[in-house]
Protein backbone atom coordinates (compact mmCIF):
# COMPACT_ATOMS: atom_id res chain seq x y z
CA UNK A 1 0.00 0.00 0.00
CA UNK A 2 1.25 3.48 -0.86
CA UNK A 3 0.11 5.50 2.17
CA UNK A 4 -1.44 8.90 1.87
CA UNK A 5 1.00 10.33 4.40
CA UNK A 6 4.13 9.47 6.34
CA UNK A 7 5.23 11.87 9.08
CA UNK A 8 8.51 13.49 8.04
CA UNK A 9 11.61 12.02 9.65
CA UNK A 10 15.17 13.10 8.88
CA UNK A 11 17.23 11.05 11.34
CA UNK A 12 18.29 14.14 13.28
CA UNK A 13 15.33 14.16 15.63
CA UNK A 14 16.48 11.42 18.01
CA UNK A 15 19.70 13.05 19.18
CA UNK A 16 17.91 16.32 19.90
CA UNK A 17 15.06 14.60 21.76
CA UNK A 18 17.54 12.72 23.95
CA UNK A 19 19.39 15.97 24.68
CA UNK A 20 16.12 17.58 25.70
CA UNK A 21 15.23 14.62 27.92
CA UNK A 22 18.56 14.90 29.72
CA UNK A 23 18.36 18.67 30.20
CA UNK A 24 17.17 20.54 33.26
CA UNK A 25 14.33 22.16 31.30
CA UNK A 26 11.71 19.74 29.95
CA UNK A 27 8.77 22.12 30.09
CA UNK A 28 8.03 24.97 27.70
CA UNK A 29 10.56 27.57 26.57
CA UNK A 30 13.56 25.33 27.10
CA UNK A 31 16.73 25.49 24.97
CA UNK A 32 15.20 23.84 21.89
CA UNK A 33 12.07 25.99 22.05
CA UNK A 34 14.31 29.06 21.95
CA UNK A 35 16.36 27.65 19.08
CA UNK A 36 13.20 26.99 17.06
CA UNK A 37 11.72 30.41 17.75
CA UNK A 38 15.00 32.09 16.82
CA UNK A 39 15.02 30.13 13.55
CA UNK A 40 11.47 31.20 12.73
CA UNK A 41 12.11 34.84 13.68
CA UNK A 42 15.12 35.01 11.38
CA UNK A 43 13.81 32.86 8.54
CA UNK A 44 10.33 34.35 8.36
CA UNK A 45 11.23 37.92 9.31
CA UNK A 46 8.48 38.36 11.91
CA UNK A 47 8.49 40.48 15.07
CA UNK A 48 8.37 37.35 17.23
CA UNK A 49 7.13 33.77 17.31
CA UNK A 50 5.85 31.48 20.04
CA UNK A 51 5.64 27.71 19.82
CA UNK A 52 2.30 26.22 20.88
CA UNK A 53 1.15 22.61 21.42
CA UNK A 54 -0.84 22.79 18.17
CA UNK A 55 -2.13 25.23 15.57
CA UNK A 56 -5.60 25.25 17.15
CA UNK A 57 -4.16 26.86 20.27
CA UNK A 58 -2.17 29.37 18.22
CA UNK A 59 -5.48 30.47 16.66
CA UNK A 60 -7.13 30.57 20.09
CA UNK A 61 -4.36 32.86 21.32
CA UNK A 62 -4.90 35.09 18.29
CA UNK A 63 -8.61 35.36 19.11
CA UNK A 64 -7.77 36.45 22.66
CA UNK A 65 -5.13 38.91 21.50
CA UNK A 66 -7.51 40.79 19.21
CA UNK A 67 -10.06 40.78 22.05
CA UNK A 68 -12.88 38.90 20.33
CA UNK A 69 -16.11 39.51 22.25
CA UNK A 70 -19.55 37.87 22.06
CA UNK A 71 -21.37 39.21 19.02
CA UNK A 72 -18.24 40.09 17.03
CA UNK A 73 -18.13 38.78 13.48
CA UNK A 74 -15.17 37.08 11.82
CA UNK A 75 -14.97 36.54 8.06
CA UNK A 76 -13.38 33.36 6.69
CA UNK A 77 -13.89 30.68 4.03
CA UNK A 78 -16.16 27.75 4.76
CA UNK A 79 -13.65 25.45 3.08
CA UNK A 80 -11.27 25.03 6.01
CA UNK A 81 -10.61 22.91 9.08
CA UNK A 82 -12.92 23.33 12.08
CA UNK A 83 -10.19 24.90 14.24
CA UNK A 84 -10.18 28.01 12.05
CA UNK A 85 -13.74 28.75 13.18
CA UNK A 86 -13.69 27.18 16.65
CA UNK A 87 -10.94 29.47 17.91
CA UNK A 88 -13.24 32.47 17.45
CA UNK A 89 -16.51 30.74 18.31
CA UNK A 90 -15.04 29.92 21.73
CA UNK A 91 -14.79 33.66 22.37
CA UNK A 92 -18.40 34.21 21.32
CA UNK A 93 -17.90 35.34 17.73
CA UNK A 94 -20.29 34.78 14.85
CA UNK A 95 -18.57 33.30 11.81
CA UNK A 96 -19.36 34.83 8.43
CA UNK A 97 -18.45 32.43 5.63
CA UNK A 98 -17.81 33.64 2.09
CA UNK A 99 -17.28 31.68 -1.10
CA UNK A 100 -13.91 30.49 -2.36
CA UNK A 101 -12.13 30.86 -5.68
CA UNK A 102 -12.36 27.80 -7.90
CA UNK A 103 -8.70 28.02 -8.97
CA UNK A 104 -6.81 28.09 -5.64
CA UNK A 105 -9.58 26.99 -3.25
CA UNK A 106 -8.78 30.10 -1.20
CA UNK A 107 -11.21 32.74 0.04
CA UNK A 108 -12.45 34.96 -2.80
CA UNK A 109 -11.01 38.34 -1.86
CA UNK A 110 -13.58 40.07 -4.09
CA UNK A 111 -16.42 38.91 -1.82
CA UNK A 112 -14.99 40.00 1.52
CA UNK A 113 -16.01 43.64 1.48
CA UNK A 114 -19.71 42.92 0.96
CA UNK A 115 -19.65 40.63 4.02
CA UNK A 116 -18.41 43.38 6.36
CA UNK A 117 -20.84 44.82 8.91
CA UNK A 118 -20.47 47.09 11.94
CA UNK A 119 -19.82 43.95 13.99
CA UNK A 120 -16.92 42.68 11.88
CA UNK A 121 -13.69 42.37 13.86
CA UNK A 122 -11.35 40.30 11.72
CA UNK A 123 -10.66 38.50 8.45
CA UNK A 124 -9.10 35.04 8.56
CA UNK A 125 -7.62 34.04 5.19
CA UNK A 126 -6.67 30.35 4.93
CA UNK A 127 -3.72 29.57 2.66
CA UNK A 128 -4.96 26.28 1.28
CA UNK A 129 -2.29 23.76 0.21
CA UNK A 130 0.39 26.29 1.10
CA UNK A 131 -0.71 28.59 -1.74
CA UNK A 132 -1.26 32.18 -0.67
CA UNK A 133 -4.51 34.07 -0.72
CA UNK A 134 -4.48 37.46 -2.47
CA UNK A 135 -3.02 39.23 0.54
CA UNK A 136 -2.58 42.69 -0.99
CA UNK A 137 -6.31 42.95 -1.61
CA UNK A 138 -7.17 41.49 1.80
CA UNK A 139 -4.83 43.84 3.68
CA UNK A 140 -6.20 46.80 1.74
CA UNK A 141 -9.75 45.93 2.82
CA UNK A 142 -8.61 45.38 6.41
CA UNK A 143 -6.83 48.73 6.53
CA UNK A 144 -9.78 50.63 5.09
CA UNK A 145 -12.20 49.10 7.62
CA UNK A 146 -9.77 48.91 10.58
CA UNK A 147 -10.00 45.12 10.80
CA UNK A 148 -7.50 42.57 12.06
CA UNK A 149 -6.10 39.93 9.72
CA UNK A 150 -5.22 36.53 11.19
CA UNK A 151 -3.49 34.29 8.66
CA UNK A 152 -4.32 30.61 8.98
CA UNK A 153 -1.06 29.41 7.48
CA UNK A 154 -1.34 25.91 8.94
CA UNK A 155 -0.19 24.42 5.62
CA UNK A 156 2.07 27.28 4.57
CA UNK A 157 5.52 26.95 6.15
CA UNK A 158 8.18 27.88 3.54
CA UNK A 159 5.56 29.41 1.20
CA UNK A 160 5.44 33.08 0.28
CA UNK A 161 3.42 35.82 -1.38
CA UNK A 162 5.37 38.37 -3.44
CA UNK A 163 8.50 37.32 -1.61
CA UNK A 164 7.02 37.67 1.88
CA UNK A 165 6.62 34.57 4.05
CA UNK A 166 3.06 33.45 4.71
CA UNK A 167 1.99 34.17 8.27
CA UNK A 168 3.97 37.43 8.34
CA UNK A 169 1.64 39.61 6.28
CA UNK A 170 -1.38 39.96 8.58
CA UNK A 171 -1.33 41.12 12.19
CA UNK A 172 -0.95 37.54 13.42
CA UNK A 173 -0.34 34.14 11.82
CA UNK A 174 -0.71 30.51 12.84
CA UNK A 175 1.18 27.42 11.63
CA UNK A 176 0.69 23.71 12.21
CA UNK A 177 3.30 21.04 12.85
CA UNK A 178 0.81 18.17 12.78
CA UNK A 179 2.17 14.89 11.44
CA UNK A 180 0.53 15.56 8.07
CA UNK A 181 2.39 18.86 7.60
CA UNK A 182 5.77 19.46 5.94
CA UNK A 183 7.43 19.67 9.36
CA UNK A 184 6.23 18.07 12.58
CA UNK A 185 7.14 18.33 16.24
CA UNK A 186 6.28 14.73 16.96
CA UNK A 187 2.66 14.37 15.86
CA UNK A 188 1.23 17.71 16.92
CA UNK A 189 2.60 21.22 17.27
CA UNK A 190 1.90 24.80 16.33
CA UNK A 191 3.33 28.30 16.08
CA UNK A 192 1.93 31.78 16.64
CA UNK A 193 3.51 34.49 14.51
CA UNK A 194 3.34 38.05 15.83
CA UNK A 195 3.79 40.84 13.31
CA UNK A 196 2.56 43.74 15.47
CA UNK A 197 4.77 44.61 18.44
CA UNK A 198 1.70 45.72 20.38
CA UNK A 199 0.79 42.04 20.80
CA UNK A 200 4.19 40.71 21.90
CA UNK A 201 4.06 41.33 25.65
CA UNK A 202 0.48 40.17 26.10
CA UNK A 203 1.01 37.07 23.94
CA UNK A 204 3.68 35.85 26.36
CA UNK A 205 1.33 36.41 29.30
CA UNK A 206 -1.63 34.62 27.69
CA UNK A 207 0.62 31.70 26.79
CA UNK A 208 1.87 31.45 30.39
CA UNK A 209 -1.60 30.93 31.89
CA UNK A 210 -2.16 34.67 32.26
CA UNK A 211 0.97 35.23 34.35
CA UNK A 212 4.07 37.36 33.77
CA UNK A 213 6.26 34.34 34.42
CA UNK A 214 8.39 34.89 31.30
CA UNK A 215 9.25 38.39 32.44
CA UNK A 216 10.19 37.01 35.86
CA UNK A 217 12.66 34.54 34.35
CA UNK A 218 14.24 37.37 32.37
CA UNK A 219 14.65 39.38 35.60
CA UNK A 220 12.18 42.06 34.52
CA UNK A 221 9.93 41.65 37.61
CA UNK A 222 10.75 40.59 41.18
CA UNK A 223 8.04 37.91 41.23
CA UNK A 224 5.41 36.67 38.88
CA UNK A 225 1.66 36.73 39.39
CA UNK A 226 -1.68 36.35 37.61
CA UNK A 227 -2.13 39.52 35.52
CA UNK A 228 -4.45 38.58 32.62
CA UNK A 229 -6.56 35.76 31.25
CA UNK A 230 -4.70 32.93 29.59
CA UNK A 231 -4.15 29.22 29.44
CA UNK A 232 -1.36 26.67 29.15
CA UNK A 233 -0.21 27.18 25.60
CA UNK A 234 3.39 25.94 25.97
CA UNK A 235 4.63 22.74 24.30
CA UNK A 236 7.29 20.65 26.01
CA UNK A 237 10.90 21.15 24.99
CA UNK A 238 10.88 17.55 23.73
CA UNK A 239 8.39 18.60 21.05
CA UNK A 240 10.63 21.53 20.14
CA UNK A 241 13.68 19.26 19.99
CA UNK A 242 11.91 16.94 17.53
CA UNK A 243 10.91 19.92 15.41
CA UNK A 244 14.42 21.39 15.46
CA UNK A 245 15.73 18.17 13.94
CA UNK A 246 13.59 18.98 10.90
CA UNK A 247 13.80 22.73 10.47
CA UNK A 248 17.58 22.42 10.69
CA UNK A 249 17.31 20.76 7.24
CA UNK A 250 14.20 22.64 6.14
CA UNK A 251 15.47 23.37 2.64
CA UNK A 252 16.19 19.69 2.02
CA UNK A 253 12.65 18.72 3.04
CA UNK A 254 11.16 21.55 1.00
CA UNK A 255 13.12 20.61 -2.14
CA UNK A 256 12.11 16.97 -1.79
CA UNK A 257 8.41 17.81 -1.58
CA UNK A 258 8.58 20.23 -4.49
CA UNK A 259 10.31 17.57 -6.62
CA UNK A 260 7.43 15.17 -5.87
CA UNK A 261 4.86 17.88 -6.59
CA UNK A 262 6.50 18.76 -9.91
CA UNK A 263 6.68 15.10 -10.96
CA UNK A 264 2.98 14.61 -10.27
CA UNK A 265 2.22 17.79 -12.20
CA UNK A 266 4.31 16.73 -15.20
CA UNK A 267 2.98 13.18 -15.36
CA UNK A 268 -0.67 14.23 -15.07
CA UNK A 269 -0.53 16.86 -17.82
CA UNK A 270 -1.82 14.40 -20.40
CA UNK A 271 -4.98 13.64 -18.42
CA UNK A 272 -5.49 17.36 -17.79
CA UNK A 273 -5.21 18.12 -21.50
CA UNK A 274 -7.90 15.51 -22.15
CA UNK A 275 -10.10 17.20 -19.49
CA UNK A 276 -10.11 14.07 -17.36
CA UNK A 277 -8.72 15.89 -14.32
CA UNK A 278 -7.98 19.43 -13.19
CA UNK A 279 -4.57 20.19 -11.69
CA UNK A 280 -3.65 22.72 -8.97
CA UNK A 281 -3.21 26.36 -9.95
CA UNK A 282 -0.26 28.36 -8.55
CA UNK A 283 -0.65 32.13 -9.15
CA UNK A 284 2.47 33.91 -10.39
CA UNK A 285 2.84 35.94 -7.17
CA UNK A 286 2.92 32.79 -5.03
CA UNK A 287 5.76 30.47 -4.12
CA UNK A 288 4.36 27.25 -2.68
CA UNK A 289 5.89 24.50 -0.54
CA UNK A 290 4.65 21.29 -2.13
CA UNK A 291 2.42 20.65 0.85
CA UNK A 292 -0.14 18.66 -1.11
CA UNK A 293 -0.95 17.52 -4.58
CA UNK A 294 -4.60 17.22 -5.48
CA UNK A 295 -6.64 16.61 -8.58
CA UNK A 296 -10.23 17.55 -9.28
CA UNK A 297 -12.71 15.21 -10.88
CA UNK A 298 -16.01 16.05 -12.57
CA UNK A 299 -18.16 15.41 -9.51
CA UNK A 300 -18.37 13.59 -6.19
CA UNK A 301 -19.59 10.39 -7.83
CA UNK A 302 -16.55 10.14 -10.06
CA UNK A 303 -14.26 11.05 -7.15
CA UNK A 304 -15.69 8.24 -5.03
CA UNK A 305 -15.22 5.73 -7.84
CA UNK A 306 -11.61 6.80 -8.36
CA UNK A 307 -10.88 6.65 -4.61
CA UNK A 308 -12.21 3.10 -4.45
CA UNK A 309 -10.31 2.11 -7.59
CA UNK A 310 -7.06 3.46 -6.18
CA UNK A 311 -7.67 1.71 -2.86
CA UNK A 312 -8.16 -1.59 -4.68
CA UNK A 313 -4.77 -0.97 -6.30
CA UNK A 314 -3.05 -0.23 -2.97
CA UNK A 315 -3.03 3.56 -3.22
CA UNK A 316 -4.42 5.54 -0.29
CA UNK A 317 -6.05 8.90 -1.04
CA UNK A 318 -8.32 11.27 0.87
CA UNK A 319 -10.69 14.08 0.14
CA UNK A 320 -10.61 17.21 2.24
CA UNK A 321 -12.98 19.46 4.16
CA UNK A 322 -16.73 19.17 4.23
CA UNK A 323 -17.65 22.88 4.08
CA UNK A 324 -18.22 24.23 7.58
CA UNK A 325 -21.39 26.13 6.72
CA UNK A 326 -23.09 22.82 5.89
CA UNK A 327 -22.27 21.30 9.30
CA UNK A 328 -24.59 21.48 12.32
CA UNK A 329 -22.17 23.70 14.25
CA UNK A 330 -21.59 25.86 11.18
CA UNK A 331 -25.32 26.60 10.99
CA UNK A 332 -25.47 27.34 14.72
CA UNK A 333 -22.38 29.52 14.94
CA UNK A 334 -22.20 31.14 11.54
CA UNK A 335 -23.85 32.15 8.31
CA UNK A 336 -22.89 32.06 4.64
CA UNK A 337 -22.80 35.50 3.05
CA UNK A 338 -23.79 35.53 -0.59
CA UNK A 339 -24.12 32.51 -2.86
CA UNK A 340 -22.28 29.21 -2.44
CA UNK A 341 -21.17 28.94 -6.05
CA UNK A 342 -17.84 27.16 -5.66
CA UNK A 343 -17.33 26.05 -2.04
CA UNK A 344 -19.50 22.94 -2.07
CA UNK A 345 -19.08 22.13 -5.75
CA UNK A 346 -15.29 22.31 -5.77
CA UNK A 347 -14.89 20.55 -2.41
CA UNK A 348 -16.79 17.56 -3.77
CA UNK A 349 -14.45 17.27 -6.75
CA UNK A 350 -11.10 17.44 -4.94
CA UNK A 351 -8.98 14.36 -4.23
CA UNK A 352 -5.61 14.48 -2.43
CA UNK A 353 -2.89 12.12 -3.67
CA UNK A 354 -0.09 10.59 -1.55
CA UNK A 355 2.45 13.28 -0.64
CA UNK A 356 5.19 13.17 1.97
CA UNK A 357 8.91 13.67 2.48
CA UNK A 358 10.78 10.75 0.92
CA UNK A 359 8.00 9.70 -1.44
CA UNK A 360 9.66 7.54 -4.13
CA UNK A 361 9.43 8.44 -7.80
CA UNK A 362 8.34 4.89 -8.57
CA UNK A 363 5.39 5.27 -6.20
CA UNK A 364 4.37 8.56 -7.82
CA UNK A 365 4.49 6.87 -11.22
CA UNK A 366 2.37 4.01 -9.89
CA UNK A 367 -0.24 6.47 -8.58
CA UNK A 368 -0.39 8.28 -11.92
CA UNK A 369 -0.49 5.05 -13.93
CA UNK A 370 -3.34 3.77 -11.77
CA UNK A 371 -5.29 6.99 -12.29
CA UNK A 372 -4.66 6.70 -16.04
CA UNK A 373 -5.88 3.11 -16.09
CA UNK A 374 -9.06 4.18 -14.28
CA UNK A 375 -9.92 6.55 -17.13
CA UNK A 376 -8.95 4.11 -19.87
Amino acid sequence: MIPFNKPPYTGNEGQHVISAMRSDKLSGDGPFSKLCQQWFNERLGCVSSLLTPNCTQALEMAAILIDIQPGDEVIMPSYTFVSTANAFVLRGAKIVFVDIRSDTMNIDERLIEQAITKKTKAIVPVHYAGVSCEMDAIMDIANRYSLYVIEDAAQGMMSSYKGKALGTIGHLGAFSFHETKNFTSGGEGGLLIINDENFSKRAEIIREKGTNRSQFFRGMVAKYSWVDLGSSYLPSDIQAAYLYGQIDVADKINEDRLASWNLYNDLLQGLAEKNKVELPVIPSDCTHNGHMFYIKLNNIKERTKLMNYLKCHDVSTVFHYVPLHSATAGVNFGRFEGADIYTTRESEKLLRLPMYYGLHKTDIKKVVNTISSFFS
